[in-house]
Parts: structure tokens; sequence; C-alpha cells
């Protein structure tokens, strides 16, 4: 019987996450199909376990006790607790402050990879090199790169914002120059009143490997309160940040306009 309402608590959780909307707050919505897989996988075994068990309640009825009930029943309302009462949240610039105005970079200006300082800590740039041999990783960004390098504009959407972040922080140097165009949420920098980072936040896999990714930018006299949604187009150029000791790819604004926050905030990296 514990098997079987854990199972249908797993379930209707899962289902709950799906109807909601919810679901895209907690793993890449690439994935999602393993979510839906993993959701029938277990209506199937919830099923059996309820054969078993009544089954097994045939023979061993006078083994139930009102402590198996009630421990059964409190087994089902965890999983179901946790998605109804404890509330997801979009993430802003208050979740980038809270963790500390701290910025470890996966690549420097040179492109070579720098040593991690923890996963408990905001990014720049996202890092999919763990899921690559080092030599499939590199061949796999200089094929991204050289994709958008041929363009005029480089468009940054929702499909391909983390990808095209990865690249500008891979190799800097070559998209100095480059237009482009992005929408993102206002960090205004805690240390330069005239410097605003443009970040959105990103899962790679799943929440556990999510981060705030994005570009420092300059140039716009016009400036917005933290969370602003904003379409911005400018150039990449490079310059030295004091405050995080790194050189960091910048974008130069021309344009600035404030929009509405896009129905879903997150963005996916698509592999």
């Amino acid at each position: 019987m514990i098997r079987f309402l854990i199972l249908v608590g797993y379930f209707e959780m899962t289902m709950y996450l799906y109807v909601t909307g919810k679901l895209d707050q907690y793993i890449n919505l690439h994935y999602s199909y393993l979510a839906f897989l993993s959701m029938f996988l277990t209506f199937v075994l919830a099923v059996v376990q309820l054969i078993v068990w009544m089954k097994e309640l045939k023979i061993h009825s006078h083994l139930r006790t009102r402590v198996a009930q009630f421990s059964s029943l409190m087994l089902l309302l965890i999983p179901l607790g946790v998605a109804w009462f404890f509330p997801t949240v979009s993430l802003d610039a208050t979740t980038v402050a809270a963790k500390g105005y701290h910025f470890p970079l996966a690549a420097g200006v040179d492109g070579k990879t720098q040593q991690q300082e923890g996963t408990s800590v905001q990014y720049l740039k996202p890092d999919t090199s763990t899921y690559f041999t080092k030599s499939a990783y590199k061949e796999e960004m200089r094929k991204v790169a050289d994709q958008y390098l041929n363009q005029d504009v480089i468009q940054i959407n929702s499909d391909n914002y983390m990808a095209v972040m990865e690249v500008i922080y891979d190799y800097p140097n070559e998209f100095i120059g480059k237009t482009i165009e992005m929408t993102g949420f206002i960090y205004n920098d805690p240390d330069n009143p005239n410097q605003q980072f443009l970040f959105r936040f990103g899962i790679i896999h799943c929440i556990a490997d999510s981060g705030v990714y994005g570009l420092l930018s300059t140039g716009q006299t016009q400036h917005f309160p933290n969370d602003t949604w904003v379409k911005a187009r400018g150039t990449i150029n490079i310059t030295y940040h004091n405050s995080l000791k790194q050189s960091l790819p910048i974008v130069e604004l021309t344009d600035l306009v404030q929009i509405q926050q896009p129905k879903n905030p997150y963005v996916y990296r698509v592999f």
C-alpha cells in the first residue's frame, strides 16, 4: 500500500507541475519528454502495486492497522504538499544580489578555461564543457561560433541565448565589433552607476545547473531599475572590470527599450 501511495503521489505531483506550467522552472523543457515518460511508468507501477496490495490484503487483512494507514497517507501527502504549498517564483535581480556580487568566469578573454569556484554562485557564462570531452567541446563551440560570426546582426532569442553567450565568452576577441540584439532584465552594477548587466536565468539540464547569464552593458545614458525587462541593441567589445578583476566581453548599447517580461523568463540550453 505504501509503495502504491508513493508512486501515485509522484504521478500526481508531476501532473500538477505540468498542468500548472511550473515544470519549466525545474528542468530544461527540451527534456520534458523524460518527465512524461517517468510519469507514465510511475502510473503503470502504481497500478501494479495496487493489484499486489489487493491480493495481499485478502491474505493478511488482519495485519492492517490504523498506524499503517496513517503513515501511508502521510507519505502520499508529502510530495503533494511540497508541490502545492511551496510556491515557485521566477528568479530576478534580488536573487543575484542575495548570492553576492561575484561572478567567476568560466573562460577568460583568451578562451582558456579557468578553475570553477563552486556551484552556489552566479555565472556570466554558461559552461557546458563538462558534458563533452575536451576536443569535442572545442569542436562544438567552434562550430557554433562560426555560425554566428557569419551573421551581420546576431539575433539572440530564447532558443539560442545560452549557446551565443557561451561562445561570446569563449571567443570574445572574435566577436569584437559584432552587432547583437538581445532581451534580458536589468541588474545595476553596484560598483559603477554607468553600467548595467543584462541577464536571463538559464537552465542547462535542470535547476541544479541553472545560473544567471548575460553581458555587462555600457554607453547608454538611460538607466532602469533592477528587474526591468529591456530589449537591447549594440556592439560587442571588451573592457576590464575593476571589481571583478576580469576582462569581460560587454555590449556597447545603441538602443535600449523597456518591454514586458516574457511569458517564460527562463532560457534553456539546446544541444
